[in-house]
């Protein structure tokens, strides 16, 4: 375990790599596709020859053992941006006229658990469909422990709305004499977690600790799934693809196509992990509250998808009701509309935190509560549940809940203040750093959000493309959900093809090179967080 300790984090992960394409070639031979099988077994041998290589290369180098904070940072950049091409080689390998470019942007859009993709379902060999499913899953694996082993200690990626610049007590702490102030705060920077330990170490021990819970938890849905009535390869990418948020599914349609209301209630019970780093181990340093009933995240989520339900309940039940009781069968003609009501409110309740947990999986009866709350375009309401996001440091996207929480609670605090201008805020520690500094930086976050949406539609407009396209293709994009897409009457381009298999109905994979590489950056950029891309470009960041 020491020698790996030793290696560099992105020659580890290209390793992993190679392993993870063993699982879709043994598949591949199992249904007899013996030249898919070869493709993912002889790029999996590749890779692992080539992190083995580069391995006993930089083994004897002990510079790289304690790489500081920002090496880490820019490894995980890398890893979002250079690994998918090497994750894209049985991809462009099996589809020989798509390119290693649309196969690299397919990956990226997996790793970073988008799930948008550039491909039919139903032209994609099911071998295929497991890798991009697996490789979303790894994806929301990776983000779950670099954002505690590696975002943590450098106070982004939503840690700095709870962190305490006097690390967790307000009491003063005198500097001892002849100590530099500068020198003790570039210390904390540059420290992972307050231990000398590189981010190799760091990662694979909190790995250990993930791991069994991330892939038990995605083991036992898969059972429930099985026995709920899906496939087997449906229900293992609904698995993955709950847990990892990333959407990805062998075939297109809702959730519960095959498994019906029991499957939706499944997968509905474990989106809810995507709420609160709570549920994972490594989250002691977010949680704001003792209490799990307390947790400000959850219960945000919770009520946000409570209220966008009843509202668009009440948006027609009056009027559907008063239309029954008018009609001469009377009260049994209510029954219809109450049946009708409680199928729409499912759909809404399920809709509403897929989107809000950047996931993007529809409802059977999703259909049924448009229609019958009377929304024909639910595009901008589910691209707001999809820009508020879920739980810090786990694998939703989005501007994150615990940032809308400290500005929810500012503006509550303000407005106390215009009502009593000589009041006292309580609390405690740590609903003052929320409501002061955490909600500051909250706000700073969410303009640079902002900023990050405005770019990237300009950026995708110079070519021609439609307003609305481009805007909801950005914030598909930048939120990390990638069916968002879909809500809306996109307007196709048929610039560019990603060959036979392509599905330019979807809107991505007709885009020109330009476009279409901006819509990579920004995947990337929500995934990573935009403040956390800034900091790589800070002087100050990288200065000893």
């Amino acid at each position: 375990m020491q020698t790996l300790f030793r290696l560099p984090l992105f020659i580890l992960l290209i390793g992993f790599s190679g392993a993870a394409m063993l699982v879709p070639a043994g598949y591949a031979a199992t249904l007899g596709l013996g030249e898919l099988g070869r493709i993912f077994l002889f790029s999996g041998a590749l890779l692992l020859v080539l992190s083995a290589l580069l391995g006993v290369a930089v083994a004897g180098n002990t510079d790289t053992i304690f790489l500081q904070g920002r090496s880490a940072l820019a490894t995980m950049l890398g890893a979002f941006v250079l690994l998918p091409v090497a994750l894209a080689m049985p991809l462009s390998l099996a589809l020989p006229d798509t390119g290693l470019y649309n196969a690299w942007w397919e990956m990226v859009s997996c790793l970073t658990t988008t799930g948008a993709t550039l491909y039919a379902a139903e032209l994609l060999a099911p071998p295929l469909h497991l890798w991009r499913a697996m490789v979303g899953w790894l994806g929301g694996l990776f983000i779950l422990v670099t954002a505690v082993a590696v975002l943590a200690p450098l106070k982004v990626g939503g840690f700095e709305i709870l962190d305490s610049p006097h690390r967790g007590s307000e009491k003063f702490t005198p500097l001892v004499e002849g100590e530099v102030p500068g020198h003790r705060m570039r210390a904390q920077l540059l420290n992972l977690a307050g231990q000398r330990a590189s981010p190799t170490e760091q990662s694979l021990k909190l790995a250990a600790q993930v791991t069994p819970w991330y892939a038990g938890l995605t083991l036992l849905l898969w059972v429930l799934l099985l026995m709920a009535g899906d496939p087997g390869l449906v229900a293992l990418c609904r698995a993955m693809g709950t847990l990892s948020t990333s959407g990805i599914s062998p075939v297109s349609g809702p959730v519960g196509i095959h498994s019906g209301l029991f499957g939706e209630v499944a997968v509905f019970a474990f989106l809810l992990l995507a709420l609160s780093r709570r549920f994972w181990p490594g989250g002691e340093s977010l949680r704001a509250s003792e209490r799990l009933r307390d947790d400000p995240e959850l219960r945000l989520g919770l009520a946000v998808v409570a209220l966008v339900a009843a509202v668009l309940f009440a948006r027609h039940f009056t009027a559907a009701i008063e239309i029954g009781a008018a009609r001469p069968d009377g009260g049994q003609a209510m029954l219809l509309p109450l049946r009708d009501a409680a199928v729409a409110t499912w759909g809404w309740l399920f809709n509403a935190l897929s989107y809000l947990t950047t996931t993007g999986w529809n409802s059977i009866d999703w259909k049924g509560a448009r229609n019958w709350s009377g929304l024909e375009s639910p595009g901008l309401l589910l691209a707001g549940l999809a820009m508020m996001g879920g739980g810090v440091a786990t694998t939703a996207g989005g501007v994150k809940l615990l940032r809308v929480y400290a500005l929810a609670r500012q503006s509550q605090r303000e407005m106390e203040r215009i009502i009593h201008p000589a009041s006292v805020s309580g609390g405690g520690a740590v609903a003052r750093r929320i409501r002061g500094e955490g909600a500051y930086l909250a706000f700073i976050f969410f303009m640079l959000f902002a900023l990050s949406i405005a770019a990237s539609v300009l950026l995708v407009s110079i070519h021609q493309i439609e307003f609305d396209t481009a805007v909801m293709l950005s914030v598909s994009a930048l939120t990390n959900t990638g069916p968002l897409a879909g809500t809306i009457s996109l307007t196709p381009s048929f610039e560019a093809s990603a060959g036979f298999a392509s599905n330019p109905w979807q809107g991505w994979s007709g885009l020109a090179l330009l476009p279409k590489t901006v819509l990579a950056g920004a995947m990337v950029a929500g995934r990573l967080e935009t403040l956390a891309i800034l900091a790589l470009l800070t002087p100050e960041f990288w200065r000893r």
